[in-house]
């Protein structure tokens, strides 16, 4: 018996090492960061969360000082107080992965040692399926910020967080006069939203493309976050993957999130990347 239990002991020990050198290794996510930034586009500015048409951003999901929506940045500050007043907020509403580059720039000119990139959706949201951008300019845009954050940050932690699936907002407001109108008179997401009652095959179609570009783009921001290297994380798709409701949308638009919106968009993303 003795023998057996040393023999199981040494077949468990070796079938430990064997799954530890298999598996790869987490990379270490380092001490809380005493700066941020945040890039991206109006949901990380906080868009119509707050006023009519304006950028909130007290209450973005990423560096907000809301407590409501309990953003990235309040969560840091009550593990590491340092971080104290040095979020910021360097998207832009209406940007695109065009856009990113300079943005990029942006902070790493505020010296930050987290980031967080939240691009895409308007990449995608255009004005006709015509106009989106393709998924191979998109990955280049996107691989010319992060390399220009490897260069000028190479000890920030990155953190790039998955598209909404925009096939969801028409899913979900279809149904409502006040979004249909929202949607039309705003010209908001046409590629998608255009003619949201039919049921058209063409229009069906159309849809399914203009949800697959978005699934595209993100499995192009998967891959640069993984060619980046042991500092950046990928949400593993899990804003995308969240099934939000109209009422955590604008009711000025229907498109972007309100308070509650950005509170759930910080809940479920903030989990998904660095564990301070």
């Amino acid at each position: 018996m003795t023998l057996v239990r040393r023999t199981l002991a040494t077949l468990a020990g070796v079938t430990a090492l064997v799954l530890l050198v298999a598996s790869p290794a987490t990379a270490d996510p380092g001490p809380p960061p005493t700066s941020m930034a945040s890039l991206g586009d109006s949901i990380t500015r906080g868009f119509n969360a707050c006023g009519w048409y304006v950028d909130c951003t007290s209450r973005s999901f990423s560096t907000g000082s809301d407590s409501t929506v309990n953003s990235h940045y309040l969560r840091i500050r009550r593990v590491e107080p340092a971080i104290n007043g040095r979020n910021h907020n360097a998207a832009r509403t209406g940007a695109k992965s065009a856009d990113l580059y300079g943005q990029a720039g942006t902070a790493i000119s505020q010296g930050v040692d987290y980031v967080t990139i939240l691009i895409g959706a308007n990449d995608a949201c255009t004005s006709s399926e015509s106009t989106m951008t393709s998924p191979a300019t998109f990955r280049a845009n996107i691989d010319s910020a992060l390399n220009r954050l490897k260069t000028g940050l190479p000890n920030a932690r990155v953190f790039v967080i998955s598209i909404p699936d925009v096939h969801r907002l028409w899913t979900v407001g279809k149904g409502s006069g006040s979004a249909r109108t929202a949607w039309s008179l705003f010209g908001i997401c046409q590629s998608i939203l255009a003619n949201p009652t039919s049921t058209a095959q063409a229009d069906v179609d159309r849809r399914n493309r203009v949800r697959q570009r978005v699934i595209d783009f993100n499995g192009q921001l998967a891959a640069a976050c993984a060619a980046y290297g042991a500092n950046c994380r990928y949400d593993g798709n899990a804003v995308f993957g969240y099934p939000f409701t109209l009422a955590q949308l604008s009711t000025w638009d229907y498109f972007h999130p309100n308070t509650t919106g950005q509170q759930t968009l910080a809940t479920i993303s903030y989990p998904a990347g660095y564990p301070w």
